[in-house]
């Protein structure tokens, strides 16, 4: 039988690992939503539209919330992670008018 400090280790270890394949999948998941994003930019620069859509900004927002809430995640945090990416796209499709 293993002692309680060396399974806590192994349970501790298993975790680690779980965390760190979650992070694997949310920087690709995240390159390939820049991906879409950066051709959307573009898009819009070709086309003399503005970078920002406060509408599509606002329902993104609250469908990610409602998300939030069924994958049991604080919808603050979901709000206020997609409005740091929202931030961060808007930014990248001014570079691109420029």
């Amino acid at each position: 039988m293993t002692d309680p400090v060396t399974r806590a280790a192994e349970l501790l270890a298993d975790h680690r690992e779980s965390i760190d394949r979650l992070d694997s999948i949310l920087v690709y998941t995240l390159g390939e939503r820049f991906k879409h994003t950066q051709a959307v930019g573009k898009l819009k620069a070709e086309h003399d539209l503005p970078a920002s859509d406060p509408a599509r900004e606002a329902t993104q927002i609250a469908r990610l919330e409602e998300l939030a809430e069924k994958a049991n995640l604080d919808p603050k945090f979901a709000k206020k992670f997609l409005s740091f990416i929202i931030q961060e796209v808007i930014q990248h499709h001014k570079e691109h008018k420029e």
